[in-house]
C-alpha cells in the first residue's frame, strides 16, 4: 500500500496520536488489500487509499471523523469473491433443493429418498432437463453460472440475455426435443440477476400501467409464442411455466417488494405466461444495512449537508419510477452503505458514488466512481 496515501489521511484526520495513527494504519491496509484495491474502476497507481485520503480531504475538518467512521463501522463492501460464492451455491443450494422435492413427489416418495431410488433419480433428471436458465443483464454472470454446473446442466438450458431471437427459440426448442427423446417443452424458468436493492427495476406499477424486466419478459414470450405458432411449430417453454426468480444477492426490502408485487401479478395479470412464481436469493442482506434516524444520524447529516441536486435531474426519468424528488439516500430511498466489487449501486448513498459540478450544490468526487446505466 502507498505510504504516501496512509500518511496523507493521517494528516487529512490530524492523526497526531501515534497509537491512533498505527491502528487505522493495521485496518486501512488489511481492509485495501483484501477488498477495497479489487475495486473494478480503480487503476494502477490510484487506488483506495488514494481515493479515500482525496475523499476525506473535500469534506469541511469537523465533518471528516463522521465521514471516517461510517466507512470504517458501516461500509459493506462485496468483493469478486463473495460474488462468486453466491452464484456457485445458486445451484447447489437453490435449484437442487426445489427440484428435488418435485421429484419426490412424481415418484410418490420422500425428498431425502430421491437419490435411492431409481424413479426419483429419473424424475429429477427430467425435471432438471425441462429448466432454462436465463440472465437478466450482464451481472447475472451466466458465464460463471454455467462453468460452476457444467455437467449438471448443458449449454441449450443457459441463456446469457433475454433478448431472444426466433431463430435461438427453434434451436431451443430441437435441443430440447433431442436431448428428451420427445416432443417436450421446459417447464421451469430462472430469471437470473446479481443484485437487487428495491425491486423497482424488476417489477413495478406506475400510471396504471406495469413496467420492468419481468413485463418485458412476458411480452417478449407472448409474441414469440405467437410467431411460431403461425408457423406450424411449437414454441419451447410450456404456457403456465413455472417461473423462478433469483438474485445472487437481496436487500430485505427488494425481497418483500418482490413478493408483494409477483404476487400481484399473478393475480392481475390476464396475459400472463407464467402460472406460478417464487422469489429467491443467494444472500438475503438484514433490513438493519439501510441507513436509518437514531443510529446513523451523522451520515445522514453529511448526505443532507453535501447533497447536490444535478444527481436528481440528471437521473430524473429513472428516479421518477421510485416517485422520488430528491437521492439523498439514493435510488428509492434505499440508503444503502454497500459497494459491489464491479460497481456502486445507485441505491447506496450517494456520498459513496456522486461525481458532481458544484452547480446545485456542493462538487463531489467519488469514494467508488459508479458506471452509470441510467440517464
Amino acid at each position: 500500500m502507498n505510504l504516501f496515501g496512509l500518511r496523507l489521511i493521517a494528516q487529512i484526520m490530524n492523526w497526531a496520536d501515534d497509537g491512533v495513527a498505527t491502528a487505522e494504519y493495521t485496518w486501512l491496509r488489511l481492509m485495501a488489500a483484501t477488498k477495497y484495491d479489487g475495486y473494478s474502476d480503480f487503476r494502477a497507481g490510484y487506488r483506495f487509499t488514494e481515493s479515500l485520503a482525496i475523499w476525506l480531504k473535500q469534506f469541511d475538518a469537523e465533518d471528516r471523523q463522521a465521514a471516517y467512521d461510517f466507512i470504517r463501522h458501516r461500509l459493506v463492501y462485496i468483493s469478486n469473491a463473495e460474488l462468486h460464492r453466491a452464484i456457485e451455491a445458486f445451484y447447489p443450494e437453490t435449484v437442487t433443493p426445489h427440484l428435488r422435492r418435485l421429484a419426490a413427489q412424481q415418484a410418490g416418495i420422500q425428498p431425502h429418498e430421491v437419490w435411492g431410488s431409481s424413479e426419483g433419480v429419473a424424475a429429477f433428471k427430467r425435471i432438471k432437463r425441462r429448466s432454462l436458465f436465463v440472465g437478466l443483464s450482464d451481472g447475472s454472470r451466466i458465464d460463471i453460472m454455467r462453468r460452476a454446473n457444467s455437467g449438471r446442466i448443458t449449454q441449450e438450458q443457459v441463456l446469457p440475455m433475454m433478448n431472444i431471437g426466433i431463430e435461438k427459440w427453434l434451436d431451443l426448442a430441437k435441443k430440447i426435443k433431442e436431448a428428451d427423446s420427445g416432443d417436450t417443452q421446459f417447464e421451469h424458468v430462472y430469471l437470473l440477476d446479481d443484485f437487487t436493492a428495491s425491486g423497482t427495476t424488476f417489477i413495478r406499477f406506475k400510471d396504471g400501467e406495469w413496467k420492468g424486466k419481468l413485463q418485458k419478459f412476458n411480452d417478449m414470450l407472448i409474441g414469440a409464442r405467437k410467431t411460431l405458432e403461425e408457423q406450424g411449430k411449437t414454441f419451447p417453454i410450456v404456457e403456465k411455466y413455472a417461473l423462478h426468480i433469483h438474485h445472487y444477492i437481496s436487500t430485505t426490502q427488494a425481497h418483500d417488494a418482490l413478493l408483494e408485487r409477483t404476487d400481484r401479478a399473478n393475480r392481475e395479470w390476464s396475459d400472463r405466461t407464467f402460472g406460478s412464481i417464487d422469489v429467491t436469493q443467494g444472500t438475503l442482506l438484514p433490513a438493519s444495512l439501510k441507513l436509518t434516524a437514531g443510529r446513523d444520524d451523522a451520515v445522514i447529516a453529511l448526505c443532507e449537508k453535501y447533497y447536490n441536486h444535478d444527481l436528481y435531474l440528471r437521473l430524473i426519468e429513472h428516479a421518477g419510477e421510485a416517485e422520488q424528488t430528491d437521492l439523498k439516500m439514493g435510488y428509492a430511498d434505499c440508503a444503502l452503505p454497500l459497494i459491489l466489487e464491479h460497481n456502486t449501486p445507485n441505491n447506496s448513498i450517494p456520498l459513496l458514488w456522486a461525481e458532481t459540478t458544484g452547480k446545485n450544490g456542493h462538487a463531489m468526487r467519488p469514494l467508488f466512481r459508479r458506471r452509470d446505466r441510467h440517464g
